[in-house]
């Protein structure tokens, strides 16, 4: 496929300022993509666009990744009923440094240039600023954007002018960078289709030159409806002390049927015959989740890599009693720990039904005895029944004993003494 083909085809574009897109396929461009640090991670919709870029940096060209040192510290009002609350410059630098990890871990293997907008606008005096940039834009355009009228008109909380002049920080990076790099594409998020054009028109009233814009569509849950986006409850963090990588990993595995040919499309690098081969497959037999295990294996591979990729499915596999792994080493031991109930220190290992009870695995002794009697509680590992006369420490692998009750409910227990 050429550039203009895939991003069509991965559905990765939804306005743009190109009266053609395959303009894109004869020239090699610099674009910039700026990064918002208002949080110490990114999320999995930053990471779709960061996909994006991956599409441009394949077909050969050149990356600005952006961190928002100084537009984060203002706030972005798209998208917001109200005010953000400002953050110190301490926490947005911290900030900073944790998105330039993240954008290194995922466009590692490609070239870019990483840059902070605080450097060019820390030591700006304010007359330069009003004279220099605030004399080409007009009011007029600006409070008619929605998100600004929303917040002016009746009914609205009102917007400070540190928020209304975020569009004219974000368009003066474009023009800094044009001016720097030579840099004419800005690829954004949909919700920030306004701020894109502010730069746009800056570098046309500035310069007398045309840049582009492309903004690609928001990913939606196609099931619920849902943006994936850290305003979003349950949001899903690259951050693996946000969201641990068998969470993460999860997360991919119970994606919705309606939504996983988009998201491989979106979250992953595979070609169109290969993502063409596995719908097919999985739409042969959707009960075996064909589309979303490979799904999960791309995108943890992706964020988390290969060896935490490979502990994961292990867990995976003891934590709804598939064969895979009989081995219980400490890597393993330190995520259960986190992701399934856990005891330690247990001083009567012999009371099988109030260490089922103990562990949430069932709501009472009686009802511990009636599953222990069904032959529902298991070993984990080996799937070998436990009785209520087994000598529980006797089971113990690397001082742990997994308890599995029915398919899917575990829980560990610490019987070292």
């Amino acid at each position: 496929m050429t550039l203009s083909e895939e991003l069509q085809w991965r559905g990765f574009v939804q306005d743009t300022t190109y009266s053609d897109l395959s303009t894109l396929d004869n020239q090699t461009i610099t674009f910039y993509h700026g990064f918002d640090a208002s949080a110490d991670s990114q999320t999995i919709g930053n990471l779709a666009a960061m996909m994006i870029d991956k599409v441009f940096l394949r077909h050969g060209h050149k990356a600005i990744m952006l961190a928002g040192g100084s537009t984060s510290l203002i706030g972005d009002p798209g998208g917001k009923d109200k005010e953000r609350n400002l953050q110190d410059e301490e926490i947005i630098a911290g900030n900073v440094e944790a998105a330039k990890k993240e954008l290194e871990r995922i466009l590692r293997g490609h070239e870019f240039v990483m840059v902070n907008n605080l450097d060019w606008t820390r030591d700006m005096p304010v007359l330069t600023f009003l004279r220099d940039i605030g004399k080409h834009y007009s009011m007029t355009p600006l409070v008619q954007r929605d998100y600004i009228a929303k917040r002016m008109g009746e009914g609205g909380s009102g917007i400070s002018y540190t928020e209304f002049s975020y569009t004219l920080l974000q368009g003066m990076d474009y023009l800094h960078l044009y001016d720097t790099y030579g840099c004419t594409l800005q690829i954004g998020g949909s919700d920030q289709w306004g701020n894109c054009l502010s730069g746009v028109d800056l570098v046309r009233r500035a310069r007398g030159e045309e840049v582009h814009v492309i903004t690609l569509p928001l990913v939606i849950n196609q099931a619920t409806g849902v943006k994936f986006g850290k305003s979003e409850d349950g949001a899903v963090w690259l951050n693996p002390e946000r969201t641990s990588p068998y969470k993460f990993y999860q997360f991919w595995l119970n994606v919705d049927d309606e939504g996983v040919e988009y998201y491989l499309k979106v979250y992953t690098e595979l070609d169109k015959q290969t993502i063409d081969d596995i719908v097919a497959q999985h739409q042969a037999a959707p009960h075996e989740r064909m589309a979303q295990k490979r799904l999960a294996d791309e995108v943890t591979r992706l964020v988390h890599g290969e060896d935490q990729l490979r502990i994961v499915q292990d867990v995976t596999n003891l934590v709804f009693g598939r064969a895979g792994t009989n081995e219980l080493n400490d890597e393993l031991c330190n995520i259960l720990r986190r992701e399934v109930n856990y005891l330690e220190n247990i001083t009567d290992t012999s009371d099988l039904a109030q260490i089922l009870v103990d562990l949430q695995l069932c709501g009472s002794k009686k009802q511990a005895r009636e599953m222990i009697a069904a032959g529902a509680i298991k070993n984990a590992l080996t799937n070998d029944k436990i009785d209520a006369d087994t000598d529980i420490p006797s089971l113990a692998t690397n001082g742990h004993v997994l308890i599995r009750k029915g398919k899917n409910s575990l829980g560990m227990i610490d019987v070292r003494s």
